[in-house]
């Protein structure tokens, strides 16, 4: 390619809405236009890369079995109706109508479509398993688009969904797909950890999310650097603090801390450490009236102690706790007797569901509300102040935990999640009568994988991981190009321009992705320019090294140019391009 015949624009100040390091070097690049809110055109040097990506994902779905079809970005209505997603999915599901006033959803995924794909098409179990994926544009609307790609409301995902006859055939099926997608991310050229996960909204059991690593990525990532336990931080298992109980050694005292509603104002006040206290989390679970039963409402108090911070997806799974709410301060005062800051399991108003942290089930001498405003009780046990609770991982994992895996202590870093797979079960398939008949004839529901990759969101991933002050630095196997020739004064020296043309023609044989820069800008310019677009490799032609059979050669990481004799210099860039 040559760049006079490309599309290069660049921009030397990024838009002022542009917000992370990703989006501004996109923008800058060239690389993507803002057209609305969240929406964004692909600009050919952006199209090029997304086309890369695509390449390497449809080449390890290929080479995992998997078989590609393409289905519609407009859904009817009545398949997301039958899955109860239609209502479940609020306000980021897209709603339309067409000209006949019938209700179409513009697909945010693709599980209903595939599902009733599957129902009618998968219909003995001599058919199975089978893995289907496409690539397509998907459409979320997100309250508040930011970050470019890596959080707008239009984007390219590829989904796969496979389709098996039992649990352990659908095993297979997943981990044929971690396979592959420790493949992708590896050709990919980024740093990543495949950690264990939640599956969230889309239901099933068992998942992994895959992180592409980023001091600003949004998600922690919990891994122990010395055995392979990894998770996000919603799945990260929180074993207790102390392995056991200690005996008491004080007596439970109602002690005053007028004003001090805070544990940290409250172990200042009394001056204890913070991990001697309890924080009280009060929480509701209503219930509508049916036919067999009354409404009803219960009250719950999770205890967690004052340094750590509740995980929200570990209550979620709680036996009773399903679709809860935090309590009302009306809820809190009826039940408690006083109001938020001064709560505790001890002398409530009204019966309440107690559960208590892991770590709180082993402490002693704790702290926690009197139910009495501007009093605490200090001294308190289990057992012989209040009774033993109902004892749950509640808490979100920090540095220095035990692994849950015996192997050493926990660390954290941040990811940007690119890629999760799901086993799914037969969620989707009992839901949308999805069965096959077995050898004896009987229908079975059909066991479902859901496997997800935004390719889109690589991009600005791969950015938020790869740049510097000059902009971004691509791994090779998805940059632009791969090589750039910047021939310096190419409209007016015959000998720069003959060996430039010679070696572009040699690279472009040899199967190399390279750019001629022929636009006859400014060496500064030109270098600016490539340096912000990211290409990991280029090749200075200029008359005073062509004079000593020399051309200048940099990686994009390099701090410095390097010599090449001219004879060499193709087989040296092979060489590199090889070596990554």
């Amino acid at each position: 390619m040559r760049a006079s015949r490309f599309f290069v624009s660049t921009l030397k100040e990024a838009p002022s809405d542009a917000e992370i390091a990703s989006h501004k070097l996109m923008m800058r690049a060239g690389m993507i236009k803002r057209l609305g809110s969240g929406i964004y055109s692909y600009m050919p040097m952006g199209l090029k890369i997304i086309r890369k990506v695509e390449n390497i994902v449809r080449e390890e779905m290929n080479r995992s079995g998997a078989v590609e079809l393409l289905m519609p970005v407009v859904q009817p209505a009545e398949l997301w109706q039958e899955t109860g997603r239609w209502d479940k999915m609020g306000d980021e599901l897209m709603r339309v109508k067409d000209r006949h006033g019938r209700d179409y959803a513009i697909q945010p995924t693709s599980e209903e479509v595939i599902t009733d794909i599957a129902r009618s098409e998968l219909r003995s179990y001599r058919k199975l398993p089978v893995n289907f994926y496409h690539i397509q544009t998907k459409f979320r609307d997100e309250r508040r688009p930011r970050f470019g790609l890596m959080r707008g409301r239009e984007f390219t995902m590829k989904d796969a969904y496979s389709f098996d006859r039992d649990v352990d055939g659908l095993k297979k099926s997943y981990q044929i797909m971690y396979d592959a997608y420790v493949r992708i991310f590896a050709r990919f050229g980024l740093q990543f950890r495949a950690v264990a996960a939640d599956n969230g909204a889309i239901g099933g059991s068992g998942s992994h999310e895959f992180h592409v690593i980023a001091s600003t990525g949004e998600d922690a990532i919990v891994y122990c650097p010395d055995s392979d336990y990894a998770a996000n931080m919603e799945a990260a298992e929180a074993l207790p603090l102390d392995a056991t109980r200690a005996a008491p050694t004080q007596t439970m005292t109602k002690t005053a801390t007028p004003g001090k509603a805070k544990c940290e104002a409250v172990a200042e006040l009394l001056n204890i450490p913070l991990s001697t206290t309890i924080k009280s989390i009060v929480l509701t679970v209503e219930k509508a009236a049916t036919e067999k039963e009354a409404a009803s409402k219960q009250v719950w108090l999770l205890m967690l102690r004052g340094d750590h911070v509740l995980n929200e997806v570990k209550v979620s799974k709680i036996p009773g706790l399903a679709g809860y709410r935090f309590s009302t301060e009306e809820e809190i005062v009826e039940y408690f007797g006083t109001l938020p800051g001064y709560l505790g399991p001890i002398n409530t108003k009204k019966p309440i569901n107690v559960v208590a942290d892991r770590t709180v089930a082993n402490m002693h001498d704790f702290v926690t509300g009197a139910n009495e405003a501007d009093y605490h009780l200090t001294g308190v046990n289990w057992g012989r102040d209040l009774p033993e609770p109902t004892v749950v991982d509640l808490r979100n994992v920090v540095e220095g935990d035990p692994s849950p895996d015996g192997k050493g202590v926990l660390a954290i870093q941040r990811g940007i999640e690119v890629g999760h797979v799901f086993q799914l079960g037969t969620a989707y398939s009992e839901a949308m009568n999805a069965t096959f008949l077995d050898e004896n004839g009987k229908p079975q529901p059909l066991q479902m994988g859901c496997y997800g990759i935004g390719i889109t969101r690589i991009l600005g991933a791969a950015i938020e991981q790869n740049f510097d002050d000059k902009g971004i630095i691509w791994p090779s196997a998805i940059a632009p190009f791969e090589v750039v020739l910047c021939p310096m004064g190419y409209d007016r020296s015959e000998a720069v321009k003959s060996e430039t043309d010679k070696l572009y023609a040699e690279l472009q044989a040899a199967g190399v992705d390279v750019i001629l820069d022929d636009r006859g800008e400014r060496p500064g310019a030109m270098f600016a320019d490539w340096e912000l677009i990211g290409v990991p490799h280029r090749v200075v032609i200029g008359d005073r090294g062509l004079k000593d059979g020399q051309l200048e050669y940099q990686g994009r990481r390099d701090t410095e140019a390097t010599s090449v004799p001219l004879a060499e210099i193709a087989s040296f860039v092979k060489a590199r391009l090889a070596a990554q």
